[in-house]
């Protein structure tokens, strides 16, 4: 544990889709005085990400979907095209990202890859992503995919690589996992 923080207070803020919480502490900082904050944290539980290749077209497995949040910060269609993703319930990720990856793409994949894990806005979000890749082939489509809920409305891309790394300039893809996953496939030479 870290001694430089003691929580004096929690108080739930929202318990409505998550939980909101509202942390009152004293922080310790380098000068050696203690101060009191508040910072307010949004638990969703952690999840998983992965982004699908398959080295012999050269093409990468996206989803679209509307994302509300987007809607209300400037994104005019709330529209946004993104690497699969889902949160972990209760599985661990590994499971979580097979689940999901089934469930939105169609695709039944054999292996998965971990390549890293990072906070994704660790100024107010608690959640930890676990990134993924892994290689499919068309035989490994046993559905249309596009999510197993009646509010998912999730459509699935296939994407040339190439195109794909262009629309993160183009601001087409402005998802940061997505981003991270391209970025990693073009660094390691993967397509």
């Amino acid at each position: 544990m870290n001694e430089g923080v003691k929580v004096l207070k929690t108080e739930i803020l929202s318990n409505n889709w998550y939980v909101l919480k509202k942390v009152t502490f004293n922080f310790l900082t380098r000068k050696g005085n203690w101060i009191e904050q508040s910072r307010e944290a949004y638990d969703r539980g952690n999840g998983a990400t992965i982004l699908l290749y398959n080295k012999e077209t050269a093409n990468v497995i996206l989803t679209r979907q509307f994302r509300m949040p987007t809607f209300i910060n400037d994104n005019p269609t709330g529209m946004l095209i993104e690497a699969c993703a889902g949160l972990l319930d209760l599985d661990n990720p590994e499971d979580c990202i097979r689940r999901e990856t089934e469930e939105e793409t169609g695709f039944k994949i054999k292996e998965v890859k971990k390549i890293f894990e990072a906070y994704m806005s660790p100024g107010s979000v608690t959640e930890v992503l676990y990134f993924f890749i892994a290689e499919y082939s068309r035989d490994m489509q046993i559905s249309e995919g596009g999510g197993v809920d009646d509010d998912e409305n999730i459509e699935v891309l296939e994407v040339p690589f190439s195109n794909a790394l262009k629309m993160i300039e183009t601001g087409e893809i402005r998802d940061g996992k997505t981003i991270m996953l391209l970025q990693y496939l073009q660094i390691h030479n993967i397509l």
